[in-house]
């Protein structure tokens, strides 16, 4: 009988590409992880990695071990949410990752409202970057994350992770003056002017490279900042343009001018595969999507105010 234990640490490697980085993954030296490994070849009687430097890759049996493994996993996940329904009450913690701009619209009152009406389970909150939620989620490292992709750059969750959806986001061009061209011409009207983006390797970051250069030019990157409270104070005060996602344009100081582009932002709640069905999942995710529908109500009702005189 294959050990599971041997099988996450091989399903780890598949997505990590090396032995230390999956040793920091599950707290275990790089020497026991080679020892785990090296004992499952030996289970199965044929190698599972060929090692390039201190990069390793799957073997074609390894590849159809790690697909099994996942099929195993998931079960176990669904295992484990079958004999939690059976309990009177939910307890225990949830673990979910969140990125910044998420964090005070949909979290926070998630986080509230859980806290206020389930005595016995708690909620734990971590500031994750999207990009690293999938590992952390396959990891055991969360049970829970809420991820984004742009129209422009599509994600990466890699094997062994379901999604649900919760809010579709437009993206802004934030400027400290509006332009007096079309909308579908305003990204070229900035090719001159400063750029603020995210830093390297964000998905903001590639959301801007990549939408001004579909306009046919190079931004000048004046500034990288991941905080967009911070980037509107920087474009209103006249040092550069940038692109916001709508969660990022909560608080938009005086003088900053928003323009709706047809660039989107979506969110998901992702889970590890087989997971979903957690009752204290649910009750997390049924707060998630309740936060979303009070934000996106209030932003209704205030584009609907009359304004002016």
């Amino acid at each position: 009988m294959l050990d599971i234990r041997k099988l996450r640490l091989l399903r780890e490697l598949a997505h990590r590409g090396t032995i230390a980085a999956v040793a920091e993954a599950v707290s275990y030296t790089p020497s026991a992880v080679s020892q785990q490994i090296a004992a499952l070849e030996r289970e199965v009687g044929r190698p599972l990695l060929t090692r390039t430097g201190r990069r390793v890759r799957l073997t074609p049996a390894g590849v159809v071990l790690v697909e099994h493994a996942e099929v195993v996993l998931a079960d176990l996940e669904r295992a484990e949410a079958a004999l939690a329904a059976s309990a009177t009450s939910l307890s225990g913690s949830v673990r979910l990752g969140a990125f910044p701009t998420a964090l005070r619209t949909i979290v926070l009152p998630a986080l509230l409202e859980i806290g206020a009406t389930e005595k016995d389970l708690e909620l734990m909150v971590t500031e994750v970057d999207p990009a690293e939620a999938p590992d952390l989620l396959r990891g055991g490292r969360l049970d829970i994350a809420l991820v984004h992709e742009y129209d422009n750059v599509p994600s990466i969750m890699g094997s062994g992770i379901e999604l649900e959806p919760l809010l579709d986001e437009v993206v802004y061009l934030a400027a400290a003056m509006a332009s007096e061209v079309p909308d579908d011409a305003v990204i070229r009207h900035h090719r001159e002017s400063p750029w603020i983006v995210g830093n390297p390797g964000t998905l903001c970051h590639a959301m801007t490279v990549r939408t001004c250069r579909s306009q046919g030019f190079e931004p000048r990157i004046a500034h990288r900042i991941d905080d967009f409270a911070t980037v509107l104070r920087l474009v209103a005060a006249g040092v550069g343009v940038a692109l916001v996602p709508q969660l990022g344009a909560i608080d938009v100081p005086e003088g900053v001018v928003l323009t709706p582009l047809s660039i989107g932002r979506c969110t998901r709640i992702a889970y590890r595969r087989g997971s979903r069905a957690q009752p204290s999942f649910v009750r997390v995710s049924d707060e998630l999507q309740r936060a979303v529908r009070c934000f996106l109500d209030v932003r209704q009702r205030r584009n609907n105010c009359p304004r002016g005189g």
